[in-house]
């Protein structure tokens, strides 16, 4: 196997599931890449996050001290389960390597490690700065994420420049994806035993015109809302939760709810456009007890960089060198870069694989677009503001 590919095989074989997922956390991913960088003479710098978890950052000097670029990718993996495949046995078959994380995100991980490496060991340093940051928890809460620009903030310099993101994009380069809003409607009852219903008041009923309200807005989305990268905001019920007992008339009743928010709309918007609607069905239905949990259970607002940006401008043109798709895209799912880019660097997303495969039951990446992505992180360092 070639080098990056090596190093892919070993990340995978690495267990690294997000702790809110049942598993060990980064841990040991955090070791294996000091032990990999420690190879080539470059240092690491480890920023606890979370108890026993830690962003990694590597520095590599560049001609200008005082610009940088980051290149940032996630540590941790979701779970395991339900995989039709050994999760930790990175086998490679019809140029395809197989395993938990491969697609999402270690792939990617690898790439920008053997373009770091490269860097280090090519004699020739890059026009500015290079900080590579593999961060903790992308997986559940984003609190590496939050971490690395506390960190970057504290150097008292300036942000970087701009940044590339690594997660599975097929090798395009992706300048806008939807935000996330997640929380829970609740609708309230009264208990009674279940032999006289008519003394209780039952909240799962109450909760059916609330699924159509919720129904006819994701309905009236598909049809209104629109964006030329992403297409539609969307919103979808997840999760219903209600009742303690068979033989109770439930007094609780909950849905969770997933909406994917397009660049422009804050969550707080949605939110209260959602309290105005139920203020018109509590009007219809005059015993109804219904709210929305405030805060939400999580709020990513969506990110959009201007295709004249010289982070898309570069990253489009290098792709173009190497002579793959350069026009600039949008996707659907939500990652790091979304906070990068609030906090004020401009940012774009790229690497191998396909969504479509990440969190599989049989997740694989293709081997060539692993080593074309080397090839790609490697360029645009070189090419950014030069």
């Amino acid at each position: 196997m070639s080098p990056v590919l090596e190093t892919l095989a070993a990340l995978v074989r690495i267990n690294s599931v997000n702790p809110e997922w049942g598993g060990p956390g980064e841990k040991e991913m955090v070791a294996h890449l000091e032990r990999s960088f420690a190879e080539v003479d470059l240092e690491t710098i480890t920023e606890e996050v979370l108890p026993g978890r830690s962003n990694l950052i590597v520095r590599v000097p560049g001609r200008d001290p005082h610009r940088c670029v980051l290149l940032e990718a996630h540590l941790d993996t979701v779970s395991v389960a339900d995989m039709t495949i050994p999760p930790f046995d990175p086998v490679i078959s019809d140029g395809r390597l197989f395993g938990r994380g491969a697609c999402d995100v270690k792939g990617g991980l690898a790439a920008m490690m053997q373009a770091v490496r490269d860097l280090a060991e090519s004699g020739t340093p890059p026009p500015c700065e290079v900080i590579f940051a593999a961060v903790i928890d992308e997986e559940h809460h984003y609190r590496g994420v939050t971490a690395l620009i506390e960190w970057l903030r504290r150097r008292g310099r300036p942000l970087p420049e701009a940044a590339v993101v690594a997660e599975p994009t097929e090798l395009r380069v992706v300048r806008a994806n939807k935000g996330v809003l997640r929380f829970r409607v609740i609708t309230r009852g009264k208990s009674a035993h279940s032999a006289k219903p008519h003394l209780g008041r039952n909240a799962i009923v109450a909760m059916a015109p609330v699924i159509e309200l919720l129904d006819r807005e994701a309905a009236r989305l598909a049809r209104e809302s629109d964006h030329p990268l992403l297409g539609p905001a969307t919103l979808s019920i997840g999760v219903i939760e209600g009742g303690a007992q068979v033989n109770f008339v439930p007094e609780h009743c909950a849905v969770s709810i997933d909406r994917r928010l397009l660049p422009g709309e804050s969550g707080e918007f949605v939110l209260d456009h959602l309290e105005n609607l139920l203020g018109e069905l509590r009007a219809d239905h005059p015993d109804l007890e219904v709210e929305i949990e405030r805060p939400p259970q999580l709020v990513d607002e969506a990110m959009e960089t201007p295709v004249d940006s010289p982070v898309v401008a570069t990253a489009s043109a290098v792709l173009k060198n190497l002579g793959e798709n350069a026009e600039p895209v949008g996707v659907p799912f939500g990652c790091d870069c979304t906070k990068l880019s609030r906090a004020g660097i401009p940012s774009v997303i790229f690497g191998p694989g396909s969504i479509d495969q990440a969190h599989g039951a049989v997740e694989f990446v293709e081997t060539a677009q692993v080593e074309k992505a080397v090839e790609f992180y490697r360029d645009f360092v070189f090419n950014f503001g030069s």
